[in-house]
């Protein structure tokens, strides 16, 4: 009987057998069974625990036990390390229990030796974590927000959860979801006078958050540099493999600073030590989505400057070859993606637009002092992904910001942290799912993320 009831030894996550195991050990290892292979005397079973992209073989007799064994059930097994004839460890088990009943009955969606389209996968929300190339995408952005909180602690940065909830829209562009209670009732029982009835919980309007900059801001002014990577919220009639409803970014906020050119500095360093970081700790996984995205492991842009152009330099080449664009050039609204890659290319590099147009960028942007039509602001432009960042120097004089005629009125707070010791400052937002994007070559956002919201889908 080689069923057995329970195992007390202590469980060895698959990614950790290579390098913590030698032939001759014991070993007890869980997973699911991805694939059987039925021979005269023995079952083979590869199996995962959602450690690593790659599959750990066992070995068992086969008898009518074994025999029930298939696809989709979850093992528990206790053998002896042997080398495989590809050189690889596998476990020839002396006891093996399934633990469910969980065989792959009529009804599930995924075939075990099928590779099935993404936008197939995306309609199992539920049980998309199984499939390989999706499992393997949320190892690497687990391990992508440990090197960023890693890194900015190093630099002395400080987190700040920024709230989810908040009155103000920091882009100033509309695209926010209202927050208020389903319940009529409860608005009832809070209503005050003068106040509208469906804002009676809080009194005023309020939003999901777009962005964290101005909480972060207000906590710098005390505690120095600081960071959050936080959900962020726009609601946008886009359908783009690059926008979400939902994301996360990553945004920071430093103190003392004059020049935007040190804000680009920062920037570079950052996302090259980051990624250089990433790679090494999950460079298996990482180049498994490569491969599954069809996508160039190549990173060169880890290893040379990066170039930077004024937007005037950025739109003069734009219309120098505005014939190659499917896009119109609108110089009032930027540069669409295809011009942000055409950029991107003339250059060789990721590079850095700097010194945009006042009309095109929000209240809290620095203006030029020589030069009113223009703020100190900048967008990084990356291969495969257009904009990754943006961010500029922010306004720290109160009576210059006061005078501005998007500032809202709701923001006089804003404006006294400047009043009471007011300093330069300036800082920059990242879309974590599109450097996620930038990293694994993946080309539908709604892949880099666990359940991606988006126009008319909410699923779960």
């Amino acid at each position: 009987m080689l069923l057995l009831k329970r195992f007390h030894s202590t469980v060895q996550r698959i990614a950790q057998i290579s390098s913590a195991s030698k032939p001759g050990d014991t070993l007890h290892v869980k997973g699911w069974i991805k694939n059987v292979r039925r021979l005269k005397n023995n079952i083979f079973l590869d199996i995962s625990d959602g450690s690593t992209s790659e599959k750990f073989q066992l070995v068992v007799p086969r008898n009518s036990d074994t025999q029930q064994l298939t696809s989709g059930c979850g093992v528990s097994a206790v053998g002896c390390v042997q080398v495989a004839p590809n050189g690889h460890f596998e476990l020839h088990a002396d006891e093996v229990e399934s633990l469910t009943d969980g065989h792959l009955r009529d009804g599930y969606p995924f075939s075990p030796k099928q590779k099935h389209a993404p936008e197939y996968v995306r309609e199992h929300l539920h049980l998309r974590s199984r499939i390989d190339y999706i499992a393997a995408q949320m190892r690497v952005r687990h391990r992508a927000q440990k090197v960023i909180h890693d890194y900015m602690d190093e630099q002395q940065f400080v987190q700040i959860n920024t709230p989810l909830l908040t009155t103000n829209d920091c882009e100033g562009a509309g695209e926010v979801f209202r927050v208020q209670p389903e319940s009529e009732q409860l608005l009832k029982q809070m209503a005050r006078q003068n106040v509208p009835a469906d804002q009676s919980y809080f009194d005023q309007k309020v939003f999901l958050s777009v962005s964290g900059q101005l909480h972060l801001e207000a906590m710098s002014y005390g505690l120095g540099n600081t960071y959050t990577l936080a959900p962020a919220f726009r609601a946008e009639n886009s359908k783009s493999p690059l926008h979400l409803a939902e994301f996360y970014m990553f945004e920071a906020e430093l103190v003392h600073m004059e020049r935007l050119e040190q804000l680009a500095a920062f920037i570079e360093r950052m996302l090259k030590e980051i990624t250089t970081r990433l790679l090494n700790a999950n460079t298996a996984d990482l180049q498994f989505c490569q491969q599954s995205a069809n996508a160039s492991s190549d990173l060169a842009w880890l290893q040379v400057p990066w170039k930077t152009l004024s937007y005037d330099e950025a739109l003069e080449l734009v219309v120098a070859n505005k014939q190659s664009f499917k896009s119109a050039v609108t110089p009032d609204e930027g540069f669409s993606k295809e011009q942000e890659l055409f950029l991107v290319a003339h250059c060789g590099t990721p590079v850095f637009v700097i010194d945009w147009p006042t009309k095109q960028k929000p209240f809290y942007m620095r203006m030029c002092r020589s030069n009113p039509e223009r703020v100190h602001a900048l967008d990084l432009l990356m291969p495969s992904v257009g904009e990754l960042c943006g961010g500029s120097l922010r306004e720290h004089d109160a009576d210059q910001l006061s005078k501005h005629p998007q500032l809202p009125k709701s923001l006089a707070w804003y404006v006294e942290l400047r009043k009471y010791g007011g300093l330069p400052t300036g800082g920059f937002g990242m879309g974590f799912e599109r450097y996620l994007q930038l990293i694994t070559g993946v080309k539908n956002i709604r892949d880099v993320i666990p359940f991606p919201r988006y126009p008319h889908s909410c699923k779960m």
